[in-house]
């Protein structure tokens, strides 16, 4: 389960060690820590990782499968953490250390900076594969942050992207061994802990306007994957 620690200005969210999918009480815990670093007061950034050879696998198809009448209220709290991470007023990297799909991969785009390891591990957006169609707060997310070109290459592909692929297509923005991944994340936002969160708030808030609305809109009721 996802846990939060601090050490000086840097807040590593640990994602856990298994596949780090999306099951309600992942996200409730999410949703907590989330909250926790919004609510402080002092200079501040976000580091989020995993623990073992995923960083997130994203959705819960298992839990998803016994609960397919949750659907709605379920994807709505997916995108509400999306939403959150993408306008939370600190800076926010997200450090890849392995598998990172779907969700998972969704999850890591909504922050700051992305690094990932080079050695090990795809980042993937296997929806055009699996047959579940990106939502429209999922596709807005990735457009708000990729290229034209890096959507056609991704989003309609389902191609699995390596470390160095994936900074050469501009996922994350850089790829480096897994000893060196959590230095190099640190130093994406040491330097930034102390903008001030308001205005940095509001700037993340108006540069993914559209995207955050799109992900705060209800499912409709009869969502289906």
């Amino acid at each position: 389960m996802p846990a939060l620690s601090k050490d000086g200005p840097i807040w590593t969210l640990d994602l856990g060690t298994s596949e780090n999918r999306f099951s309600p009480d992942f996200l409730t815990e999410v949703d907590a820590a989330l909250d926790e670093i919004a609510g402080s007061d002092e200079p501040a950034a976000l580091l989020t990782t995993g623990s073992d050879k995923f960083f997130s696998n994203g959705l819960d198809l298992e839990w998803i499968m016994a609960n397919a009448g949750e659907l709605p209220s379920y994807v709505d709290r997916i995108h509400a953490m999306f939403a959150k991470v993408l306008t939370l007023p600190v800076p926010t990297v997200a450090a890849v250390n392995g598998h990172a799909f779907g969700g998972g991969a969704m999850l890591a785009i909504a922050h700051d900076f992305r690094v990932m390891r080079s050695d090990r591990g795809f980042f993937c957006f296997p929806e055009a594969d699996i047959r579940i169609p990106f939502t429209e707060g999922m596709n807005a997310l990735i457009v708000a942050k990729t290229t034209p070109q890096t959507q056609v290459a991704s989003m309609t592909t389902g191609r699995r992207f390596g470390g160095a692929d994936a900074a050469a297509a501009g996922l994350v923005d850089e790829a480096v061994t897994l000893e060196e991944l959590r230095d190099a994340a640190v130093a994406k936002v040491a330097d930034l802990a102390g903008k001030d969160r308001r205005t940095l708030g509001t700037i993340k808030q108006r540069l993914y306007a559209t995207a955050s609305a799109a992900l705060l809109e209800p499912q409709p009721a009869d969502l289906t994957f």
